[in-house]
């Protein structure tokens, strides 16, 4: 369980730089002389964008490990951040909100794909009661943090103070994180003790045939 708060820990940045961002969001792109709708549009290609890469993102931190994945799509959000200081019309949002999807997609499929490799089975509720505990604090902070920031020091220094606070998960997943890869984590999560293979979800291999008697 040591090993999950690290991991934690180290995302803690960034979703309580959620919080301060998506508070603000919306206010900065009508600064920026977007109406309702448009603002709608950008984030449903941020959606969009999400759903499409999420299955891509899966194998990825299936194949070279959830340390990778993660750590990558933290960096991607510290680049989204960074490039919503600096836009000046809305219409430059469009393709910095695909790419904060894709980032999303990024960290929905590594993070919670590391937490279930570092503990036993039996242990998987409680740790992911663990990660979510630490994604509300963090849009507990965020929000009125987003609020008071950008009230003092403006939209843009708010956001590239969360590119600093970022790098900083950044740096911490680097030198704590477990690389993830998806192998046994310890005696109580041995490939005997998991999920037997009959009880897998299954759309990975693709839909089940009308002559197999065991679907």
């Amino acid at each position: 369980m040591k090993r999950v708060l690290l991991v934690c820990a180290a995302i803690f940045p960034l979703l309580t730089c959620s919080g301060i961002v998506y508070t603000i969001l919306s206010l900065f792109i009508a600064a920026l002389g977007a109406s309702k709708s448009q603002i709608g549009l950008l984030y449903t290609c941020g959606a969009l964008a999400g759903a499409i890469t999420s299955p891509l993102s899966g194998r990825l931190a299936d194949r070279w490990g959830r340390k990778p994945v993660l750590l990558g799509s933290m960096a991607l959000f510290a680049g989204v951040f960074g490039g919503f200081a600096f836009v000046k019309e809305y219409t430059q949002l469009f393709p910095i909100m695909i790419a904060e999807g894709t980032a999303w997609g990024g960290l929905g499929a590594s993070v919670n794909a590391m937490i279930a490799d570092l503990v036993p089975q039996q242990k998987r509720g409680t740790a992911l009661g663990l990660y979510n505990a630490t994604w509300n604090l963090g849009w507990i902070i965020g929000p009125l943090a987003g609020g008071v920031l950008s009230d003092h020091l403006g939209f843009r220094t708010t956001f590239l103070l969360c590119v600093g606070l970022i790098s900083v998960g950044i740096a911490l997943g680097a030198f704590l994180l477990p690389r993830g890869d998806g192998g046994p984590s310890g005696p109580g999560d041995e490939p005997s003790a998991r999920v037997p293979a009959t009880d897998t979800p299954w759309w990975p291999q693709g839909p089940p045939s009308s002559s197999d008697p065991g679907r």
